[in-house]
């Protein structure tokens, strides 16, 4: 697709690029229960301004169905229009009155490929053109038909909790970039027909089986990243990419080696410039985390590149200091997120 954000309003740092990740932690929607906005805006907008990013992929931007005399114009994003459409007011509050603001936009597309979903989009703001991009949904990977082990002669199948969200920069004097934004699968177990009976598993075995299905989502929509990575070295060998967002994963899981795809553990050493590299390891030890979780510092939102790319590194950072633990007593009233951004400057 074309984007529909129009140019950005100012020309990004001569020679610098500065790429972000942020997992907003359902921002906006209809959650009841969540901190009023107003706190959640004061908590996440400075970090979002600290990071000073030329390009910033989001996560978890959560959306709302628009009533009677509320069709106007988001502005620059897609999402705007009719009565009945979604339309991410949380977003659009965080960003007023900041630089983003009149940054280019794209935001993924629900699971029918049409119209905002309401919980967990993905976002990309980008103070340079969007050239194009596309909200991708089982492109490569097929829904995985599986016989049930704990429920004889029964079946599920098994569909990603959201699309990919891939994005065309265009860089100037012929250059362009590819930002891949996802949001994997978490390691809690996915519902299946039967395995539950009043909103509690029926058994430790279904409860097992559900984790495994968690499992088998997250690698196979990272299977999906890796194939589009594929496609686009494919058509352009020395592509500048750039992979961002929340992966739940970390260390050398099968989700951040079917993405990474290091020649080491590959193998194939003719297309080993097909690897891409993780920009976490350049955080000191102390400092490499970006959620906390049941007492640990866990590493699970990254950025991967190309190594066309990974050759104007500089530096990555990641803004933690605000984390507080999501089991934590406190953790329901926390208004931010419990992810901290990440961000990784380039000279190009």
């Amino acid at each position: 697709m074309t984007a529909s954000s129009g140019p950005p309003s100012s020309a990004p740092r001569i020679g610098k690029l500065r790429l972000a990740t942020f997992n907003l932690e359902s921002l906006g929607g209809d959650d009841r229960h969540a901190p009023p906005l107003e706190r959640r805006l004061a908590a996440l907008r400075p970090l979002v301004l600290a990071l000073e990013a030329d390009l910033l992929c989001l996560q978890e931007v959560n959306a709302r169905s628009q009533g009677r005399g509320q069709g106007r114009s988001q502005g620059r994003g897609q999402g705007a229009g009719r009565r009945g459409e979604r339309r991410a007011e949380g977003l659009e509050a965080l960003l007023a009155g900041t630089p983003y603001a009149t940054a280019a936009r794209c935001v993924s597309l629900g699971r029918k490929g049409r119209g905002l979903a309401d919980r967990h989009n993905l976002a990309i703001l980008s103070r340079l053109p969007i050239a194009s991009w596309r909200s991708l949904y089982h492109a490569y990977v097929a829904p995985l038909d599986l016989p049930l082990a704990t429920r004889a002669g029964e079946s599920v199948t098994l569909s990603f909790d959201r699309p990919l969200l891939h994005a065309v920069i265009d860089l100037g004097g012929g250059r362009r970039l590819h930002v891949i934004d996802l949001h994997l699968r978490a390691p809690l177990a996915a519902a299946f027909p039967g395995g539950k009976s009043g909103g509690h598993w029926r058994s430790t075995a279904a409860w097992a089986e559900g984790l495994h299905h968690a499992g088998l989502l997250r690698s196979a929509q990272a299977l999906e990243a890796r194939l589009l990575v594929e496609a686009l070295f494919d058509a352009e060998p020395e592509a500048l990419i750039a992979v961002c967002g929340d992966f739940n994963a970390e260390g050398e899981a099968a989700a951040l080696d079917i993405l990474a795809a290091p020649v080491a553990k590959t193998g194939v050493s003719a297309q080993a410039g097909r690897a891409l590299v993780p920009l976490d390891p350049g955080l000191p030890a102390e400092r490499r985390f970006s959620l906390r979780h049941g007492g640990r510092a866990l590493m699970v939102d990254h950025i991967l590149v190309s190594q066309a790319l990974f050759a104007g590194y500089r530096r990555i950072d990641s803004l933690n200091a605000h984390l507080i633990d999501d089991c934590a007593r406190e953790a329901g009233r926390e208004p931010g997120s419990f992810h901290a951004p990440l961000v990784a400057e380039f000279a190009l």
